[in-house]
């Protein structure tokens, strides 16, 4: 039993071993379905097609969700091999909500609830979850892989640019609700109500709904949109600055890296 279970999990996992062809088969077929699935969540929701090809769209969603049922559970089944899940139990739980784990639930959670629901406004709203399917992708793209590691790397980063940014968002709507609400009470009525402004104005595209009338209103408004510029330039910055880390790394040859540590000598 161990040893079907060790093939198949290099059946489902892209493999360098002997099982490659089959492996390679295998995922070149899953994201054939994952594109036709993704490509058939946009054309039902055109109305001739809809009506024109609405078995068909039933028919192979049935297929798609018995497909993709089986593989999730075979994947929960084998992925006691990979080291981060070994432990019978506890590995399979871990996997189970992990990102990649509560990807593939999404993908089939749909289907099964609508079976039981009466509501059909909830079902229309979990259909949504459908387009979850498309993310299995990031399994197979290198683009994807390297986002995540981007992030993950500079997430610290990340969350401190984002809190800066609260935090001039809270500042900068407090400072003009005491500026404008005497002039227009019915707008900016309360600071929360006041942050829709804030929100639009940092990031500059202005909607035009809810602007001010003061003079000082007016030069606070403009020093708000330039210090948006700057704040939102920030998150933007250090993505670029790990992407180009990544690229570089990829690109320096074997010989100009520490054997360690990986890093360029």
């Amino acid at each position: 039993m161990h040893h079907y279970r060790r093939s198949l999990y290099r059946i489902l996992e892209i493999s360098n071993g002997r099982r490659q062809g089959i492996s390679l088969i295998f995922n070149l077929l899953l994201v054939t379905i994952i594109t036709l699935n993704s490509i058939a969540i946009v054309l039902h929701t055109v109305p001739e097609y809809n009506q024109r090809f609405a078995r068909l769209f039933y028919d192979f969603e049935f297929f798609s969700v018995v497909f993709f049922t089986i593989e999730y559970l075979l994947r929960i089944w084998v992925c006691v091999e990979n080291e981060l899940y070994r432990h019978w139990f506890w590995g399979r739980l871990r996997y189970i909500f992990s990102i990649s784990g509560l990807i593939d639930f999404l993908a089939i959670f749909p289907f099964y609830f609508s079976l039981f629901a009466t509501d059909l406004s909830i079902v229309r709203i979990l259909r949504l979850f459908r387009i979850f399917r498309l993310f299995r992708m990031s399994r197979y793209s290198h683009a994807f892989r390297m986002i995540q590691r981007v992030v993950a790397e500079k997430k610290e980063e990340l969350i401190l640019s984002t809190i800066l940014v609260i935090f001039m968002l809270i500042i900068v709507s407090s400072v003009m609700y005491y500026v404008e609400h005497a002039a227009q009470p019915d707008k900016f009525s309360s600071i929360p109500a006041t942050m829709w402004w804030g929100v639009t104005a940092m990031t500059t595209v202005g909607y035009g709904d809810i602007h001010p009338i003061t003079p000082l209103g007016k030069l606070l408004g403009g020093m708000t949109a330039i210090i948006g510029i700057g704040l939102f330039a920030l998150p933007t910055g250090i993505l670029v600055s790990g992407f180009n880390e990544h690229i570089r790394f990829h690109k320096t040859p074997l010989q100009n890296r520490c054997p360690h540590c990986g890093k360029e000598i």
